[in-house]
């Protein structure tokens, strides 16, 4: 009990010291050690790191979890070192719900059948979207968090501690500075000892000298060994902080598995949907062979609400894919820039290449959302929606 009665005191009393030589500081009443140029540069380029790096990380958490609910409860887990439970996300979620929409308007039917297609490919997208999200975590939030929650918490309990050794540096040289001038004042103040007579006063004014010069002794003692445990901590943070480069180059590296792994995940989204496109490509076909939707929603029929006969429809269906009979017109035709690549689904359309020129025009009985497009002797239905009219 007296061992930590007399600990107790002992760290007040540094505390206390510590804390006068701080208000003096801030008061400017007390000189401060500065430490050097490259040091302060250390320094500074630690804290940049820190809130950069924190920034980053955060950002980052919420681009790959944008729901905050979500991002709690992952947070919660991991403090209670659980997993996680696995859920689908929103594109599985969404593929799941076309494909049972399907099975329920019939599998067979032009919109089931779409919805199995798009469902699908959705909960392909979702799985991709999974694979990016596990891939990111670990090659890109988990170096960050490790920097931060180890590396950085490291790095500040050795500055507080580089610090307080300053503190107490800087207070053994003020209290040193104080002994020296009340001991310079002392020594002023003794009076003549030349005379024979009085021996005995002269020995009783040496004692309070020797009292000094005891004192100013204990301080230069206490100054020395606060001055190397300031010089052995700047040290050892000079290390640490100079550590902040190996930080830099593995961020780097993990920066660039980052965007590796961004990379394959939209190749991967952009590959599932070319692959939808490609087998949805002969849908606007139905839709140009229902002549009576066509015309309804146009309002273009001269009969209201009257609709072709099936074998009419056949009829001009059939003859809409006759590509080659079409001819073009006159006037009406029209320059139009490709956007992007489209690889034709059948025969009776023309294949694109991004930012190639082509004559366009349309012919009676044509979808709206085609035109007839041609490139050299190279004729063909092209989608309105990959390209660029000019002219």
């Amino acid at each position: 009990m007296d061992f930590n009665v007399k600990k107790l005191a002992s760290d007040a009393g540094v505390f206390f010291t510590r804390a006068v030589q701080f208000t003096g500081e801030k008061f400017g009443q007390v000189e401060k050690t500065e430490l050097d140029a490259h040091f302060e540069n250390l320094l500074s380029r630690a804290d940049s790191t820190k809130n950069w790096t924190e920034k980053i990380f955060r950002q980052t958490e919420v681009l790959l979890q944008p729901n905050p609910s979500a991002r709690i409860e992952e947070f919660l887990y991991e403090k209670l070192d659980r997993t996680v439970p696995s859920r689908p996300n929103n594109g599985e979620l969404l593929g799941h719900y076309m494909q049972d929409a399907a099975k329920d308007f019939g599998p067979g039917t032009p919109y089931g059948s779409t919805l199995i297609k798009v469902g699908d490919c959705e909960r392909r997208l979702g799985g991709a979207q999974r694979e990016f999200l596990q891939t990111s975590a670990i090659s890109f939030l988990a170096p960050l968090r490790n920097f931060l929650e180890g590396d950085w918490r490291t790095i500040s309990k050795e500055r507080r501690l580089l610090e307080n050794r300053r503190l107490d540096l800087d207070s053994s040289k003020a209290r040193l500075k104080k002994a020296k001038l009340a001991e310079s004042k002392a020594a002023v103040s003794l009076p003549s000892t030349t005379s024979p007579c009085a021996p005995s006063a002269a020995s009783c004014n040496q004692a309070p000298v020797q009292s000094e010069l005891l004192l100013l002794n204990n301080i230069s003692h206490e100054l020395r060994v606060a001055q190397t445990e300031f010089d052995r901590q700047a040290e050892v943070t000079r290390l640490l902080l100079e550590g902040i480069s190996s930080t830099h180059v593995n961020h780097l590296r993990c920066l660039h598995e980052f965007v590796e792994a961004q990379t394959a995940y939209y190749k991967q989204c952009y590959l599932h949907m070319q692959d939808l496109q490609k087998e949805l490509g002969r849908f606007p076909n139905a839709f140009a062979g229902n002549p009576g939707l066509s015309m309804a929603s146009s309002g273009s029929s001269p009969q209201g609400n009257a609709t072709l006969p099936q074998d009419a429809a056949s009829a001009v269906e059939t003859d809409t894919l006759k590509i080659e009979e079409v001819q073009a017109p006159a006037t009406g035709t029209r320059k139009a820039k490709v956007l992007y690549d489209y690889d034709a689904a059948d025969t009776s359309e023309l294949s694109l290449l991004a930012d190639e020129l082509i004559t366009v025009y349309t012919v009676p009985g044509m979808d709206s959302d085609w035109l007839v497009g041609e490139r050299g002797n190279q004729k063909g239905r092209v989608p309105v929606t990959y390209l660029e009219l000019l002219s």
